[in-house]
């Protein structure tokens, strides 16, 4: 086995599992809940069909076109692949950021938007409906930052 695909293998397996999961369940939520259908998991918990033409949790939407978002997602993308080369501390959350924006990308040239699902509340607050895709951005986003921080302070 080449060693640069050991060196890359988790960071595929991270990508190939978070892309993966994140088309599956929208396909799960397309073919069975008509959009705006809502089912109750938990007194706090819903999982409803809906179409985000915004970013993550439905922010910007309707003021960007969709084209743009697909570039601004690809120019993203090779900048955080370029910068993960330089530094292996941060393959695995780019690998997450990467998987979560190429899976929102595919819902926009498929669906012509992004399928969200995933409805937390809090009495009559919503927290803006997301998807597995939103969660990898935000969790590699989060690592990203707390490694860069990590390492300036030891610097």
């Amino acid at each position: 086995m080449p060693e640069s695909f050991k060196k890359y293998r988790l960071v595929a397996f991270l990508f190939l599992f978070t892309l993966l999961s994140d088309q599956l369940s929208k396909l799960l939520i397309v073919e069975n809940l008509r959009l705006g259908e809502l089912v109750n998991i938990f007194p706090f918990f819903n999982i409803v069909h809906v179409q985000n033409r915004g970013v993550t949790f439905g922010l910007l939407s309707g003021t960007l076109q969709p084209v743009i978002l697909i570039a601004l997602s690809l120019v993203v993308v090779w900048f955080l692949i370029s910068y993960a080369r330089k530094n292996e501390n941060y393959r695995l959350p780019t690998s997450l950021v990467i998987g979560g924006a190429v899976g929102n990308v595919i819902d926009r040239i498929v669906y012509g938007s992004v399928v969200d699902f995933l409805d937390f509340h809090l009495g009559r607050y919503h927290w803006p409906a997301f998807n597995v895709a939103d969660s990898a951005i935000v969790i590699g986003v989060f690592l990203l930052l707390f490694i860069s921080y990590s390492e300036g302070k030891n610097e």
